[in-house]
């Protein structure tokens, strides 16, 4: 049941940034190619770090056709029905912060599955949620979010968190997959709307030309 639940999770993740990919790149206003492209980093690209990591070789993507198939399919159904989708940025933003949770918590199973420490599967989880957007963003000529004020790579952290937390009170995994994906999503969200940010560390008309 545990095998079948991370399968759906890995499924799930690689379809929320798949489109986040598609719909990045078509506010770019990119060419079918370049689309595509884009879609297959945003979806693979932490997950690949994360196996390069943990020497989990060759990467997953690559020991069959299954996942390029559903980068696939998923691009074509986000070009085709794109015209239906007025407000991308917002469509951006539901299947990115949809695709983190599914993503980090795949990466943070990794971790666990290899005998890592809680914090190790936490960076792990982090690592695989946020740099194939990372990936993404600098191919787009974007400063990823992850390095900027806005709370991107905390949410995953916090998930994690949520995780081992709750696993403490002996709650069953599959809740506990459910639960810090919910938080990651949650607080995603929540920052969007609330506009919140970590604390700008650099003045205000300091006279520094960057």
């Amino acid at each position: 049941m545990k095998h079948e639940v991370l399968q759906l999770i890995d499924i799930l993740g690689t379809i929320s940034f798949a489109l986040s990919g598609v719909f990045a790149a078509m506010q770019r206003r990119l060419d079918i190619f370049g689309i595509l492209i884009i879609a297959f980093i945003t979806a693979v690209g932490g997950g690949t770090l994360r196996d390069l990591l943990i020497g989990n070789l060759p990467v997953t993507w690559m020991r069959g056709t299954d996942y390029s198939l559903i980068i696939l399919v998923t691009a074509v159904a986000g070009i085709a029905f794109h015209k239906t989708i007025r407000h991308y940025r917002r469509t951006l933003v539901v299947f990115d912060s949809l695709g983190l949770g599914f993503v980090t918590i795949l990466g943070l199973q990794k971790g666990i599955a290899f005998g890592l420490h809680p914090g190790i599967c936490i960076a792990l989880g982090t690592i695989t949620g946020c740099f194939g957007g990372v990936i993404r963003d600098i191919s787009l000529n974007t400063i990823p979010l992850i390095f900027q004020k806005e709370i991107y790579a905390t949410a995953c952290i916090i998930g994690g968190c949520v995780y081992f937390g709750l696993q403490m009170t002996g709650l069953g995994r599959d809740w506990l997959d459910v639960a810090s994906i919910a938080a990651i999503f949650l607080v995603r969200l929540a920052v969007i709307y609330y506009k919140l940010a970590l604390p700008d560390i650099y003045p205000k008309n300091d006279g520094v030309t960057v």
